[in-house]
């Protein structure tokens, strides 16, 4: 019924229309056709003066209204660093080519005003003017040339060469129908190969090269996580896609790049405001303090909602809008704190697995680091429990508060020989000793309930010794150290499972004395 009404409407509108240009004809006949001419030019010169005069003031008007809804103005202006010279260089153009429209505008207008067609006017013809060429060419050239000039300027800090001395963040996107699949560097501060050849939709989405050793310790983030970034700090996000063209776009940091499939690119950017910074900045203007929510009145304002978006500014397919990110900047300190609860892709779901290309290496570089790291964190711990107290409060400390549990430690099955994989560990906890010369310990060896009681013990009590010799070869006083062997009788574990059992299977350094 509607449309009905509407073509009706419109079918209503038509014959009006025809019918006004016959009243004008009839009009003209009565009148004169020159006569009607001469009125019709008037009054079209007169109205568009008019509107010239409304446009322009509309222009005016609405931009000034619709500010503190556009990038650069209000609450908008830019979050990084160099957002402020893109800004500056948005209004410089503006500013010229606003001057430009107004003239033009005026120009065009008032002339079709002005020399309209009146009786005894007669036009005149003009072949050439040297002069008028010269002015409208130079004048246009040498503003594009000042423009061109000043973003050159903007384009190179925003796609600079960061040199090793440069102290920076770099993270990668690659961008696919219809998501990011993005990368942060872990411990190290690099991001590793990758290799399109190496992809695997079930266990290597973007082809990392797990044989690189930077790739080891690399954070992939899964589809719904924040991207989270340091305050004050450069990052670098290199830029890449695996299906289609995409688009990186931070508007809030005035960053945009494509995603090429085959051809990475990159730019860099620092982030001046944190997000909690800017909620504040938005709370002073009331158009953000009205609920986020419109059907929850109590809601949290639009203010407290705001987040920083990464959008693929790209049309690359029907799935584009769920391409959106949240980005969050916090300061430096939250940012250790989060950047240390993220887990390594690489130890977490592919270490050991069969498609582990390292799988037969015992230890690799970026485990030997954490545990060194975590050693050093223990004998501090343990140092810092005894060092005051005597045999006594040795004794009143529970086990864990003393003991070490050797991880790195490997024997041949049935066998005390020592692995070469075990020197590291052994030889990086006789150092530690060495810094404390008072404490005395017992090297315990224990096995799991597999086999004779009797021969675990026996051998238990081998690889206790075969830890003990290893010690002493690296300079540990042999009348600090006491070895026993256990074997089943001490499981801290279930025995019925194999999980329980490798637990089981251990060697331990234990306080005994000061």
């Amino acid at each position: 019924m509607t449309y009905l009404i509407a073509f009706i409407i419109i079918a209503l509108l038509a014959v009006i229309a025809v019918q006004i240009g016959k009243v004008s004809e009839l009009a003209a006949s009565v009148r004169g056709e020159e006569e009607v001419a001469e009125q019709n030019n008037n009054r079209t010169g007169f109205f568009l003066v008019v509107f010239m005069v409304g446009f322009l003031a509309f222009c005016v008007i609405s931009a000034y209204y619709y500010k503190d809804v556009m990038l650069g103005y209000g609450p908008w202006e830019s979050s990084s660093e160099h957002g402020k010279d893109l800004d500056y260089l948005f209004n410089v153009t503006l500013v010229f080519t606003g001057i430009v429209f107004i003239i033009t505008h005026v120009l065009l207008f008032w002339y079709a005003y002005k020399y309209r067609q009146q009786k005894g006017r007669k036009a005149v013809f003009l072949v050439h003017d040297t002069k008028l060429e010269l002015i409208w060419t130079a004048i246009p050239a040498i503003v594009m040339a000042y423009l061109v000039a000043n973003g050159l300027v903007v384009w190179n800090n925003v796609t600079a060469e960061l040199g090793p001395d440069d102290q920076y963040i770099e993270i990668e996107a690659t961008g696919y129908q219809f998501a990011w699949d993005l990368r942060h560097p872990g411990a190290d501060g690099k991001l590793g190969t990758k290799d399109f050849r190496l992809i695997n939709v079930a266990n290597n989405a973007i082809g990392m090269d797990w044989t690189d050793p930077k790739s080891q310790d690399d954070i992939l983030y899964s589809g719904s996580d924040k991207i989270v970034l340091p305050v004050d700090t450069t990052v670098r996000v290199r830029i890449t896609s695996k299906d289609v063209l995409h688009n990186f776009y931070l508007p809030h940091f005035r960053v945009k790049m494509d995603a090429v499939p085959g051809l990475p690119t990159y730019f860099i950017f620092k982030p001046t405001k944190t997000t909690a910074q800017m909620r504040q900045e938005l709370r002073a203007y009331p158009e953000w303090n009205v609920p986020a929510d419109p059907t929850d009145p109590e809601g949290p304002k639009r203010w407290e909602d705001f987040q920083y978006e990464l959008a693929c500014a790209e049309l690359c397919g029907i799935g584009h809008y769920s391409m959106r990110r949240i980005i969050e900047i916090v300061e430096r300190p939250e940012y250790e704190v989060w950047l240390a609860s993220q887990k390594a892709t690489y130890p977490s779901t592919v270490r050991g697995q069969d498609f582990d290309p390292l799988k037969d290496k015992l230890l690799l570089d970026f485990e030997i680091g954490a545990r060194s790291r975590e050693l050093d964190n223990m004998s501090t711990s343990i140092w810092s429990k005894v060092k005051q107290g005597d045999r006594s409060t040795i004794d009143s400390l529970t086990l864990d508060e003393i003991t070490i549990r050797l991880k790195n430690v490997f024997f041949e099955t049935g066998s005390a020989n020592l692995n070469e994989a075990s020197y590291f560990e052994l030889d990086h906890i006789a150092g530690l000793l060495g810094k404390y010369p008072q404490i005395n310990l017992e090297v315990s060896g224990h096995t799991d309930s597999t086999g004779d009681p009797v021969a675990n013990k026996a051998l238990s009590l081998e690889r206790a010794q075969a830890v003990y010799n290893r010690l002493v070869n690296k300079s540990v006083s042999a009348s600090r150290l006491n070895v026993s062997g256990y074997g089943q009788e001490k499981p801290v574990d279930s025995n019925e499972t194999e999980d329980g059992r490798t637990n089981n299977r251990r060697t331990e350094l234990k306080v005994i004395s000061k």
